[in-house]
């Protein structure tokens, strides 16, 4: 049975927003040891989107710019660039590079890329970007994480107590479950296990929880097994921190989401159908009614055009007639009477 369409990107960017000190100390730990924590940081989506960087999901990856302090007091600008697309990108070291240079060139500040690749490709691992004509030669070369390395490194995520070790779990078994509700299901109930078991607080748990849920969705049948068996376990372990408040808050806002985005895919859908259907309708009615005008306009054309050939035809055989008349009568003379003739319209 298939599973609903997994949502990897969005539940990165909100991970990255709610652990950006974890991230950086999971997969990138020199960098980690030579930024100071305790003065903080601040995301720059603004400035990547004024380097031609993306913060908006459903795309297939997410930028983030955040400004750090290093130790020796100097400020830095760390690009984060998480690529969760599942196809070969030829241009994402160019595309690396190219924002790199962008915000040094704007802020004049040293800049940090890196990229976490999520996709399923082993040997695509882009790390360096160069160029090169007539000796004149450009070289850019980035630390990579390739997310589809750690599933032989289980052991190491499995000991490990950073939450993104969590979030590199349920983005590894969504990715191996995709289609395969049961497997799905039994690994979703055991990563929720492990939320506990690694000692998490009753905040990171819930956190947690939320990004594993939205990584691992289920139909609804087997959704319904799985809190049967958080239930079960929480009351085991008197501590019912999801199934209590919290589920019904979840549940709730599950609702919500659904209902809002039935009621905003409803008005997007009538707004679009509504202006597709006059623009359709527009260039239909332009089509038909120069069709119909050509028609009708050559139909009318032919009557006026007869008509007004019987007419003159007509006016022709009087005239004809009448000259005919006057020669047989008066002669030449009668002759030159036809032009004043032909002046009486009558």
């Amino acid at each position: 049975m298939e599973t609903t369409r997994d949502d990897y990107d969005s539940v990165w960017k909100e991970a990255l927003e709610t652990y950006f000190e974890q991230f950086i100390g999971f997969f990138f730990p020199q960098a980690d040891r030579e930024i100071d924590w305790t003065k903080g940081y601040e995301f720059l989506d603004k400035e990547l989107q004024e380097a031609g960087g993306s913060t908006q999901t459903g795309t297939q990856r997410v930028d983030k710019l955040a400004k750090v302090w290093r130790r020796d007091g100097e400020e830095a600008w760390v690009l984060i660039h998480i690529e969760v697309q599942s196809q070969v990108d030829a241009n994402f070291a160019q595309r690396m590079y190219v924002y790199n240079y962008r915000l040094f060139d704007h802020h004049q500040k040293q800049v940090a890329s890196f990229a976490v690749l999520g996709d399923e490709r082993p040997n695509w691992r882009p790390g360096r970007y160069q160029r090169e004509l007539w000796g004149c030669k450009t070289e850019f070369s980035f630390p990579t994480v390739k997310l589809l390395e750690y599933r032989q490194r289980w052991s190491e995520l499995a000991a490990s107590a950073n939450p993104f070790a969590v979030v590199v779990m349920a983005h590894l078994k969504a990715k191996e479950t995709h289609g395969d509700t049961d497997q799905r299901l039994a690994w979703k109930v055991a990563l929720i296990r492990g939320l506990y078991e690694r000692g998490y607080t009753k905040e990171d748990i819930l956190k947690l929880f939320r990004f594993i849920d939205w990584l691992l969705q289920l139909p609804q049948e087997a959704e319904r097994l799985f809190w049967k068996e958080v239930q079960s376990y929480e009351e085991e372990k008197k501590m019912t921190y999801i199934t209590s408040v919290e589920r019904i808050g979840i549940e709730e806002g599950y609702k919500m989401g659904m209902q809002e985005g039935l009621q905003k895919g409803v008005q997007e859908g009538i707004q679009k159908g509504l202006q597709q259907g006059l623009q359709q309708g527009l260039q239909k009615g332009i089509q038909q009614g120069l069709q119909k005008g050509l028609q009708q306009g050559l139909q009318k054309g032919l009557q006026q055009g007869v008509l007004k050939g019987l007419q003159e035809g007509l006016r022709e055989g009087l005239w004809k007639a009448l000259e005919l008349g006057l020669e047989m009568k008066f002669g030449a003379e009668g002759i030159r009477l036809m032009p004043l003739v032909k002046q009486v319209q009558d």
